[in-house]
């Protein structure tokens, strides 16, 4: 049994790691406008983050964890080192995307680096990969950006209401408005966990269930639980150690988004991320998603030209092709190495 503990340490640990680094970014897009507001304590955030995040990968989150599990390649491949490769890769290149200051897709990095295994053993499920996953990658950000397009260019106009003009500083006096804010906040959470702890909880579920052996495949569900429930309380960690840093920045100086429209974006985004999640099980991007609606809310403040011109939206563009891309590649070329 201490061999097995041996062998399992270092992905278990990668794993870990990685979900401390997906509940530190995961914080600001569920909580930042709440913060914004002053309608939460940010002693609060971590752990209302981390038990929604929970309930989310418990409740929904089954069929990505099979999708990156066993659904892209056969769950005999995820041995001790190639789970690390796959793990490594991801959070190398998640840090790329930090060091540049851009949020980065999780999912895309997850199952790149998978495929890129996947291609490099000659076992890839490509009907999964290009006829499922990748057109949901495109259609997802459209129906998104589509969406807000047409609430905040054609709809939001017409309502008389003072509410979807108040800035942060109005909210004290809305209870109402306080508890919704607070709720599509949890809501976030709860489609973060039903969709990203599979990042992590998913390669090191097949791992165990190697390592224990081919009978234990008749416990792939109850393996697959434990895996999350080490998992995802991670995220509610790494929240608490470094989600309070990006949830001041972004929800304080968020001064050209009103609660309004950040309540709307975050149901928006998290509506479509649940849906993805459990319907087909596709891994996808709640950055994506809600970079979509924002520059959906950009082209109607302040059009087509100036939206595109904008260099950090350029930069958004270039890094979540290239950090995906960058996973497949190292992938591919550490499990050729080791093979």
């Amino acid at each position: 049994m201490s061999e097995l503990y041996n062998f399992l340490t270092i992905p278990f640990l990668l794993a870990m790691f990685l979900a401390l680094n997906m509940g530190a970014s995961g914080t600001s897009p569920s909580f930042s406008a709440a913060y914004g507001a002053n309608v939460i304590k940010r002693s609060m955030i971590p752990g209302l983050f981390g038990i929604m995040v929970l309930a989310g990968a418990l409740l929904a989150g089954k069929e990505v964890t099979l999708t990156l599990g066993s659904g892209l390649i056969d769950q005999t491949f995820f041995t001790p080192v190639n789970t690390s490769i796959v793990l490594l890769a991801i959070g190398l290149s998640l840090l790329i995307s930090n060091l540049l200051g851009v949020p980065q897709s999780t999912s895309q990095s997850t199952v790149l680096s998978i495929a890129g295994a996947a291609t490099a053993v000659g076992g890839l499920n490509t009907h999964k990969l290009f006829y499922e996953i990748i057109p949901a990658w495109f259609i997802l950000p459209v129906i998104s950006f589509l969406l807000m397009l047409t609430l905040t260019k054609w709809i939001f106009p017409l309502i008389k209401s003072k509410v979807y003009s108040y800035d942060y500083s109005h909210m004290k006096s809305h209870a109402g408005f306080k508890l919704i804010l607070i709720l599509a906040s949890c809501y976030v959470a709860f489609s973060i966990g039903a969709n990203n702890v599979a990042n992590a909880a998913a390669p090191i579920s097949s791992l165990t269930i190697n390592a224990l052996g081919s009978e234990s495949i008749q416990n792939f569900l109850p393996i697959t639980i434990l895996s999350v429930l080490i998992i995802a309380p991670c995220f509610g960690i790494g929240s608490s150690l470094l989600g309070h840093k990006v949830t001041e920045s972004q929800g304080r100086n968020m001064v050209h988004v009103t609660p309004f429209n950040a309540t709307v974006i975050a149901i928006i985004v998290a509506s479509l991320l649940l849906i993805a999640s459990v319907s087909k099980g596709i891994p996808t991007s709640l950055v994506q998603l809600n970079g979509a609606a924002f520059i959906a809310l950009s082209i109607s403040s302040n059009g087509w030209s100036p939206t595109f011109s904008n260099k950090t939206v350029k930069r958004f563009f270039l890094v979540w092709a290239i950090a995906p891309v960058f996973a497949f590649i190292l992938t591919y070329i550490l499990i050729k190495m080791v093979s």
